[in-house]
């Protein structure tokens, strides 16, 4: 059986820390983010602002004219609701891209938070609770990265591997229909070679803002559980104060306690940095995975009469992706404030009587300082929670029906 208090000796806590972060890299690095976070050599430099350049140059070329073409082309209003989902999943994935560049420096600070706690640990036990909350956060990036990407290329491919044919004058042409139609009078994508010119800029702009999603979403549930393997530590440690102080006295348990106040606040000023750096991507992605669930409930509906296969089943993991990505703030804004809290309950179920009065009066100061969560929030605005998560699900369906009613 492990004994929780042997020491750890030569481990390799960086490649632990890689291990967690592997898909959020496997993410970034095609779109110059991960590199950017910490550039060394001139080449490196150049690479990846060439990297982040023709990245940004794909989705502006793909997400202006599709701006154009909803506002001023003159289509029907079902036509440019049809454009509309894949334009505001440009626009969240923009922002999200937008937030990983201006706010690199602050990530690789928690990153380099969380190499220092690895660091920090002395105890075989620790670890262990430590990698329980690596493998989930792991999991949750995973699965996030999958059904989003595998959406996205199955939503676009679905739509762009059928050709319709068109008519200009006396001649008939072939052309694939876009994700994001362009505005005519700025680009025309009816004719080769434009039309698989934008189609394959599409395709990548699509893998860009994907791979930017998925990498905020993975680095927020990432983040979040390594706190909570933290304080799921300090747990361990208080309850270990009263056998302490019978093992080895007042000053060993003196000690002991400043270790866990100090430990308690560099675990709440980790989160405090996560909820600065998340809050507003957050509110983007949850306005725009909460818009884009009822948009495509509406697609859902208006197809389910020429059955389309394939379409259908974009549709429904394209649903499924946008839910989980609401799913995985508010599980970990819901999981956050109730280990925070759990601290102070923790403390007042010791055997604090049983210590000296002195080291109990400090106790106090741990239950205050657990009371006062730090809150993860959409925007300062929502506070995220498994509440909030089926309050965005029924707005979704308040809107879908709105549309429904409207244009059908």
């Amino acid at each position: 059986m492990t004994n929780p208090k042997r020491d750890l000796i030569n481990v390799d806590f960086r490649h632990i820390n890689d291990y967690s972060l592997q898909i959020n890299r496997w993410c970034l690095k095609p779109i110059g983010a991960w590199s950017f976070m910490s550039m060394s050599s001139t080449l490196q430099k150049i690479v990846t602002v060439t990297q982040i350049v023709v990245c940004s140059l794909t989705i502006a070329i793909v997400t202006v004219p599709c701006i154009l073409y909803v506002l001023f082309e003159d289509q029907a209003i079902t036509t440019k609701l049809n454009a509309l989902g894949p334009l505001l999943h440009r626009i969240m994935g923009s922002i999200s891209y937008w937030v990983l560049l201006t706010r690199s420096h602050e990530i690789r600070n928690c990153i380099e938070h969380m190499e220092t706690d690895w660091q920090l640990v002395r105890r075989i036990g620790d670890r262990e609770t430590m990698m329980q909350y690596v493998k989930f956060g792991r999991f949750l990036a995973g699965v996030n990265a999958a059904i989003t990407q595998g959406g996205q290329l199955l939503f676009g491919t679905a739509r762009a591997i059928k050709t319709t044919t068109i008519m200009v004058g006396n001649e008939t042409f072939k052309t694939h229909p876009m994700t994001c139609p362009a505005y005519s009078g700025l680009i025309d994508t009816r004719f080769s070679p434009i039309n698989e010119i934008i189609l394959i800029v599409q395709f990548i702009s699509a893998f860009v803002v994907s791979s930017a999603i998925v990498s905020v979403c993975s680095f927020a549930g990432v983040f979040a559980m390594h706190a909570c393997g933290q304080l799921n530590v300090l747990y361990t440690w208080l309850n270990e104060l009263v056998a302490d102080y019978k093992k080895k006295g007042s000053q060993s348990v003196d000690q002991k306690l400043a270790t866990i106040v100090e430990h308690h606040l560099r675990v709440l000023s980790f989160i405090a940095r996560v909820e600065n750096i998340m809050h507003k991507v957050c509110l983007a992605i949850l306005m725009g995975c909460t818009l884009n669930m009822c948009l495509l409930g509406y697609y859902s509906i208006t197809n389910w009469g020429a059955f389309d296969g394939a379409k259908i089943l974009s549709y429904i993991i394209l649903y499924t992706s946008m839910g989980y990505n609401i799913f995985i703030f508010c599980y970990i804004g819901e999981i956050l404030t109730e280990q925070s809290k759990h601290v102070g309950e923790i403390v007042y179920m010791t055997n604090w009587y049983l210590l000296p009065h002195k080291t109990a009066q400090c106790l106090i100061l741990i239950i205050i300082r657990s009371s006062n969560v730090i809150k993860m929030t959409a925007g300062k605005l929502i506070n995220l929670s498994i509440a909030t998560f089926g309050d965005v699900i029924k707005t979704s369906m308040a809107y879908l029906n709105i549309l429904r009613t409207i244009t059908m």
